[in-house]
């Protein structure tokens, strides 16, 4: 019992472990919508999704990296990091050593980009294939002296429909062979911002325009003979949740300007103290009950945001649907970056393709998971990362995945039938030992006369 019993975790263990390898790589294609909520998917129709997932595999929530906003955490997709490792720790930052400054208009410098390889870079960089993006953060950056073959350079302007032709030309038609391509879509999110997503109506609107962006991109794939060997994996960024006028944190009521630089603003603020940091800091920490203020030093473990420079000494979250601002107006009707455990806060991943599952639904993964399970995907070596690619095996078809629950109830069930098979044994052994009644009795061989007769 005992060595089936270590022949069965030996089995799960190589079963979990297991990695087919293919000859040839796979090609796989990253598609981001920002901004696309998770319960986006139960609260409004999307026909052409719904039929991609359901040829394909759906998680249903994908915790993404504090701060939730758009910068971080796409290049916590492709590079498996939190932000305190990759350093786009913002969508705006300040370098103090070299004066330099960051936004998601002056974004390309790749002073900021080159303390983490993207998987776009770890692609290129390999023999006989290539990479191709259409307007994903950072792929318009030489990061480590290294562009993806074809890029597009970032304008909000272009159309979709541009972007989705760049980027299947370059699957079909490149030498060497693009492997890997990013595509990246600013809605939901510039809508969710503008209206907010509980604005059902302007929402709905916005939703089916990019349901119908979906069901062009499947159409391409399908009329370029792309669809049945190309990889795809829709995701985003972070969520989406309504903001008020009525929440408002004021930061002119407790502290005066000429005290602090306010490096990013809401709803994490970066604040970079002129004078004592004390002194600011215990103002601050007074200043709305709907605002935690942090020491960079005290900063939550859970958020993995502390060790890296860009940083700043003082962080402000505010509670969800809450807004900092410096006077009392609202900018925005939606808004993200707050805390990551919030399910308003997290996207969804779907997958299509030879590798993955048909029909299949996870309900979690991180989104530094999705890195390793790429590089699998393509068969890359990845870099040392946060990531956990065990999470992403059951979305695999050459991965044998059991999760733990299940295996220690196999092992439960095993042990149970053994249990009762060995019991049944003893029972019956005992049955044909036991002497029946007026049975004769063994004799000797020198006595031929019976005790009974």
């Amino acid at each position: 019992m005992k060595l089936l019993v270590i022949l069965l975790f030996s089995g799960l263990i190589t079963g979990c472990g297991g990695n087919s390898s293919r000859s040839l790589p796979s090609k796989l294609l990253l598609v981001s919508f920002d901004g696309f909520r998770a319960d986006y998917l139960q609260n409004y129709e999307f026909p052409h999704l719904q039929n991609f997932i359901k040829e394909g595999v759906l998680v249903e929530h994908v915790k993404n990296v504090f701060i939730t906003k758009t910068f971080p955490n796409h290049y916590s997709i492709v590079t498996g990091l939190y932000e305190e490792s990759h350093g786009i720790v913002a969508n705006s930052m300040y370098d103090v050593i070299t004066k330099k400054h960051f936004s998601d208009f002056d974004d390309k410098d790749p002073f900021w980009w080159n303390e983490a390889v993207p998987i776009w870079v770890t692609n290129q960089l390999q023999e006989n294939r290539s990479s191709a993006a259409a307007m994903w953060p950072g792929t318009d950056v030489p990061i480590h002296n290294t562009t993806p073959s074809y890029f597009m350079n970032y304008s909000s302007s272009v159309s979709f429909e541009e972007r989705l032709n760049n980027i299947t030309m370059w699957l079909m038609n490149s030498n060497p062979p693009v492997t890997f391509a990013t595509l990246y879509w600013e809605e939901p999110d510039a809508s969710g911002h503008k209206y907010g997503p509980e604005d059902k109506e302007n929402m709905y609107r916005v939703l089916k325009e990019v349901d119908d962006l979906i069901g062009e991109l499947v159409h391409k794939l399908k009329v370029l003979g792309l669809w049945e060997n190309l990889n795809v994996i829709i995701t985003s960024d972070h969520g989406m949740t309504q903001c008020s006028k009525d929440k408002l944190i004021n930061l002119d009521l407790c502290i005066d300007r000429s005290s602090y630089t306010l490096v990013d603003l809401t709803p994490v603020a970066a604040v970079l103290p002129k004078i004592n940091t004390t002194e600011v800091y215990n103002k601050l920490k007074v200043c709305n009950p709907h605002m935690n203020v942090y020491l960079k030093e005290d900063i939550p473990a859970r958020f993995h945001y502390q060790h890296n420079d860009r940083i700043q000494p003082i962080i402000l979250v505010a509670d969800e649907g809450w807004t900092i601002v410096l006077n009392k107006s609202l900018p925005k009707l939606g808004d993200h970056g707050y805390d990551n455990s919030l399910s308003s806060m997290h996207p969804f991943l779907a997958a299509h393709g030879p590798v993955f599952h048909k029909g299949y639904k996870h309900s979690t993964i991180n989104s530094v998971d999705i890195y390793p399970m790429m590089c699998h995907i393509l068969g890359l070596k990845p870099h040392p990362n946060n990531g956990t690619f065990g999470h992403t095996k059951c979305l695999l078809v050459d991965q044998w995945c059991i999760n733990l629950p299940e295996a220690i109830g196999i092992v439960i069930g095993v042990l149970l039938v053994l249990t009762t098979l060995t019991c049944l044994i003893i029972i019956m052994q005992n049955r044909l030992s036991v002497p029946r009644p007026f049975s004769r009795l063994q004799l000797q061989e020198d006595d031929d006369d019976p005790l009974i007769e």
